[in-house]
C-alpha cells in the first residue's frame, strides 16, 4: 500500500538572494532540514533590486529536479511572503557598513524587524516557527517577537548554532576525535564577540572512554583562553581569509537548528539556541533573546536545568547580558517600545 504524502510545508526565506540562502535553499529542497519525505513550497523575499537574482536561483532549483520542491516564488512584498507560512527563516538584515556605529545598525534593523514582526503576527500561521539569522540576531529576534504578540514567544529563536558548531569542531580538533564524540557544549548569550562558549559541562568520547571535556583536554589555559576567543572571532577570521562572510557553514547551522527544532535532540545531548529568557533557571534577566542550552521534544524546546557556574563563567555571562540589555534599550527607544 502506497504511503500518503505529507502536507506541504510553506517556508519563507528573507534575504533570499544572498550567499547564505544560495547554500541553504538546496539543503531545504533536498530534505536535509525537514526530512526526505517532507514536500515544501518556498516564498523568497528580497528587496526589488535583487529579485532577478532570486528568480535565477529558482531556475537553478528547478533544474536540480528536487522532488520535494512543489513551488517557489520570488517577491518583494512581505505580505505575500509571510502569508500562512509554517516557517520563517529571517536570513536578511541591513548590513553593517564601514564607519557605521552599532547603534545605527540596531536602529536600521529595528525598523525592518518591527515591520516584519507585525506582518507575521497578522498573516502567518499562529504555530509558525521563526528563526532570525540576520545580525544583530538576538535583538532583531526580540523586536520581531515583540511586534508579534499573538504568536508564542517560544516560537521565535535566533541562530547561535553556528557558534555551537564551531565550539564542537574546535574541541574535537584539539582532542583529535570526530565531532560526533563531543556533546553538551554550550554557547551562552549574544551572537557577538561577548558570547560565552562553555566547555564546563561538555562530555567527550576519547578512545571509547567517556570523559568530562575539561578532564580530557587537561588544558585550562586553552579552554578559558584560546578556545573562547577562537569561537568568538571565527566569523571575522573567515571574512579576513575569504573576503566574504560565512555562508556554507551558516547554512549548515540553520539546517541543524531547524532540524532539531522539528525532530528533537538526543536524550544524552543538548544544543544552543537563542531563545526568550523568560523563566530561565540561571538568573538571566527576563525579556532578552539569549543563547541557552536547550533540549527539544515534540517541536518544543526547554531549558536544560541544574548547571552550575564558576566565578569565571559568571563573569562572562555578566558581560554578554550587559551588551544585550544595552542593545535592547537602543532598539526599543528607537521603536518607542517600553
Amino acid at each position: 500500500m502506497a504511503s500518503l504524502e505529507k502536507s506541504t510545508l510553506k517556508v519563507c526565506i528573507t534575504g533570499a538572494g544572498g550567499q547564505i540562502s544560495y547554500s541553504l535553499l538546496y539543503m531545504i529542497c533536498d530534505g536535509k532540514m525537514f526530512g526526505k519525505d517532507q514536500p515544501v513550497t518556498l516564498t523568497l523575499l528580497e528587496i526589488p533590486v535583487v529579485l532577478d537574482v532570486v528568480k535565477g536561483v529558482i531556475l537553478e532549483l528547478e533544474d536540480c529536479g528536487l522532488h520535494l520542491l512543489k513551488s517557489a516564488i520570488a517577491t518583494a512584498d512581505p505580505r505575500e511572503a509571510f502569508d500562512k507560512v509554517d516557517v520563517v527563516l529571517m536570513v536578511g538584515a541591513f548590513p553593517r557598513k564601514e564607519g557605521m556605529e552599532r547603534a545605527e545598525l540596531l536602529q536600521r534593523n529595528a525598523g525592518i524587524f518591527k515591520d516584519h514582526g507585525a506582518i507575521i503576527n497578522d498573516i502567518a500561521k499562529k504555530e509558525v516557527k521563526v528563526l532570525v539569522v540576520g545580525n544583530p540576531a538576538n535583538t532583531n529576534c526580540l523586536i520581531a517577537s515583540t511586534l508579534a504578540p499573538s504568536i508564542a514567544k517560544k516560537n521565535f529563536s535566533c541562530l547561535t548554532r553556528l557558534d555551537h558548531n564551531r565550539a564542537v569542531a574546535q574541541t574535537a580538533a584539539k582532542l583529535g576525535i570526530p565531532t560526533c564524540d563531543v556533546k553538551k557544549i554550550t554557547i551562552w548569550g549574544n551572537h557577538s564577540n561577548t558570547q560565552f562558549p562553555d566547555l564546563a559541562h561538555g562530555e567527550v568520547n576519547v578512545g571509547g572512554v567517556k570523559k568530562p571535556a575539561l578532564i580530557a583536554l587537561s588544558d585550562d589555559a586553552w579552554a578559558n583562553g584560546e578556545f573562547i576567543t577562537t569561537v568568538q572571532t571565527r566569523g571575522a577570521a573567515i571574512i579576513k581569509a575569504r573576503k566574504l562572510s560565512s555562508a556554507m557553514s551558516a547554512a549548515q547551522a540553520i539546517c541543524d537548528h531547524m532540524r532539531d527544532w522539528y525532530f528533537g535532540t538526543m536524550d544524552d545531548n543538548w544544543v544552543s539556541m537563542g531563545v526568550c529568557s523568560d523563566g530561565n533557571p540561571y538568573g538571566i534577566p527576563d525579556g532578552l533573546i539569549f543563547s541557552f542550552p536547550v533540549r527539544i521534544k515534540n517541536g518544543t524546546w526547554e531549558f536544560v536545568p541544574g548547571l552550575t557556574f564558576s566565578d569565571f563563567a559568571r563573569g562572562k555571562l555578566d558581560v554578554t547580558v550587559k551588551e544585550l540589555m544595552e542593545e535592547k534599550s537602543v532598539a526599543f527607544e528607537f521603536l518607542g517600545v517600553k
